[in-house]
């Protein structure tokens, strides 16, 4: 492993669309975080946005290097948006806009992953986590490991793509555990090996393992496979990397 003064290299990454709202709590955030510019890089990529974004993001670059040892911006249009007023979450739209992530997610990491030790993917719209909340992630010593993402500190799990279990278990149902195992994880916050990236651990844009015992038989893709972040915790299986979760370890997400 690389080390700038004993510290790996960590590649935070974060796909963004129409996230302009949020792009400047980002940068506080990773500002505040407790680890050296030296061994600290951020890749951006935006994509259909219908706001200014891009232009945003652009504007942001100059303050984002003075953090880091390099900070990049990629754009790439899928061709893909939600009508209005349709939540994002609408189950007609959940293949499609879970394939344009996934996708998103890989064009990114190809683009911007160097000679990075770690890739940290951080979502736009998380709105706050500790300071050491990358410190405490590389302590457990996992491969694959996330926090908990929640809209309230304490309350109940956001991010449920974090679950075991056939999705019955979720992060805040284990509080008071130190670590749990997960069958899948979210991309809300979600720290991988990099060199797991590099030996094809990726985000599937297509329904992946429909002959594993750990995706969900009760969902609706029927059973079929897992997709996204979710098809990511089922290949890092499929590799014989367990993917882990830390319940007592919250991050804020935009409550949206």
């Amino acid at each position: 492993m690389s080390t700038s003064n004993h510290h790996p290299k960590v590649l935070i990454l974060t796909p963004v669309k129409d996230g302009a709202r949020h792009l400047a709590r980002h940068a506080e955030l990773i500002e505040a975080l407790d680890w050296p510019a030296e061994s600290l890089s951020v890749g951006l990529l935006e994509g259909d946005s219908r706001d200014d974004t891009y232009a945003i993001a652009e504007s942001m670059l100059p303050r984002l290097r003075q953090r880091t040892r390099r900070a990049q911006l990629f754009r790439r249009d899928f061709g893909f948006s939600i009508p209005p007023r349709i939540p994002r979450w609408a189950p007609a739209y959940q293949i499609p806009r879970r394939a344009v992530l996934a996708r998103a997610r890989n064009h990114l990491l190809f683009h911007a992953l160097d000679d990075e030790d770690w890739v940290l993917w951080i979502d736009v719209d998380v709105i706050d986590y500790p300071a050491d909340v990358l410190r405490r992630l590389l302590a457990t010593g996992f491969d694959v490991v996330v926090p908990n993402c929640v809209t309230q500190w304490g309350g109940p799990t956001f991010d449920q793509n974090n679950w075991a279990n056939d999705g019955a278990t979720t992060l805040s149902d284990r509080r008071g555990t130190a670590t749990m195992r997960l069958d899948s994880v979210g991309g809300t916050m979600l720290l991988v090996k990099a060199d797991l990236h590099r030996d094809g651990l990726i985000f599937p844009a297509y329904r992946y393992g429909a002959e594993s015992s750990r995706i969900r038989k009760q969902h609706p893709l029927g059973g079929k496979g897992e997709i996204e972040t979710e098809g990511l915790g089922v290949m890092a299986a499929d590799m014989g990397i367990q993917c882990w979760g830390l319940p007592d370890l919250e991050i804020l997400h935009a409550n949206e």
